[in-house]
């Protein structure tokens, strides 16, 4: 599949601003004093964007970004649904069980981005999001 055309390149400006939201979210959680422990985790179930630690905390994080347009419409934090959040958490407990963490404490973060018009970025940190 070809990302020539105006769809291809929504479709790549989108992932480059995810990819940017993603790492302004490692440098806000790392200024914070916390340790990132691996970042766009995968397994069956779906993707962890970032597990951090903060103290004994395992702290999953989930990025959502908007463009300050788009944010009109509602905030990147109100774009997560109940299905996204269910994926998240399912894809947690993998992560949990494969690494023997399954007695951690764990705390579900959102790291919501909005992009400005000159691509300054707005971002809010939701601890306990879900």
């Amino acid at each position: 599949m070809s990302n020539h055309g105006v769809n291809g390149r929504r479709t790549d400006d989108r992932k480059d601003r995810g990819r940017k939201a993603e790492q302004a979210a490692c440098e806000h959680l790392l200024s914070q004093g916390y340790t990132v422990v691996e970042r766009n985790w995968r397994c069956r179930t779906g993707e962890i964007d970032i597990i951090a630690r903060q103290g004994i905390t395992l702290v999953i994080v989930e990025v959502r970004s908007r463009s300050q347009q788009a944010a009109a419409f509602g905030t990147p934090a109100e774009s997560i649904t109940a299905r996204k959040i269910k994926q998240v958490r399912d894809t947690a407990a993998v992560y949990l069980h494969r690494t023997g963490l399954s007695d951690a404490n764990i705390r579900f973060d959102v790291v919501a981005v909005t992009f400005g018009r000159d691509e300054e970025l707005a971002l809010e940190h939701i601890q306990a999001a879900f």
